[in-house]
């Protein structure tokens, strides 16, 4: 049996690009940053970077998060934290062919949290923006903004953000993930938004109420209420211990 011998095998470079998603003003909404740099120079990107040699994935994908968002990656064992988000690897992208400067293989993570403040950009980003995901993955050719010719997302991220949108809104049918977009102490109605952009439909309020608040485990009453929807008072829930629903939250047909 040969040694092994490193220099027989070509090189390639491993990044982090995040899919980062949010619910603004009742739309699920995905950051975006515009490249400032070739290649792609001027086109829309997922956030992301190369992973440093003294990196493992996990922590490349957090560092990358708190750059490009100020958040930190929610651990779920320790207590919530204020500017925390969920974090989870998603997928693995290794087309030959992805990236024009070299090889290059892109282990991709998915990022959720609460209605979050303008993004600022870093790096070789010139700008950032939240942008509504039915946008970004339209049928009209590419994503474009303020008069500008719409043009595909850079690289294959088109492919890794529409990966990342259905896992959200899989997951949502099974898990409580769906409390990750909303603050530590939320009300049913604001949970059912979060449902409403996640999956782009109307949901009965009558009957996902009588669901979540009959799923043990899934919602833990906070012990106050909120007029910040106006109306009456609403009671305030935050997320209970469960991470399996069952039964599930069944998405509707579309």
């Amino acid at each position: 049996m040969s040694p092994y011998d490193p220099s027989a095998f070509p090189p390639f470079a491993v990044t982090v690009d995040l899919v980062v998603l949010t619910v603004r003003r009742h739309a699920l909404c995905a950051l975006v940053v515009r490249r400032g740099e070739p290649p792609f120079q001027g086109r829309w990107a997922l956030p992301g970077g190369f992973v440093r040699d003294d990196e493992d994935l996990a922590t490349a994908a957090a560092r990358e998060l708190g750059e490009e968002t100020g958040l930190c990656a929610s651990d779920p064992s320790a207590p919530a934290l204020a500017n925390g988000a969920h974090l989870e690897q998603l997928a693995t992208y290794g087309d030959p062919r992805r990236d024009p400067r070299m090889r290059v293989v892109s282990v991709a993570h998915l990022a959720l949290a609460p209605d979050l403040p303008a993004p600022r950009a870093g790096g070789d980003a010139h700008s950032a923006r939240w942008a509504p995901v039915e946008d970004l993955l339209g049928q009209d050719g590419g994503f474009g903004r303020d008069g500008e010719q719409p043009a595909p997302l850079a690289f294959d991220h088109a492919r890794i953000l529409s990966d990342g949108v259905e896992r959200a809104r899989s997951k949502i049918e099974y898990s409580s993930l769906a409390t990750a977009f909303c603050p530590a102490e939320f009300t049913v109605g604001e949970l059912r938004r979060v449902y409403e952009a996640v999956w782009g439909v109307a949901l009965d309020p009558r009957n996902f109420h009588r669901k979540v608040t009959g799923t043990p485990g899934f919602l833990v009453p906070s012990g106050g209420t909120t007029t910040r929807q106006g109306g009456r008072p609403a009671q305030l829930f935050r997320a209970g211990g469960a991470t399996l629903l069952n039964p599930p939250m069944l998405r509707p047909e579309v």
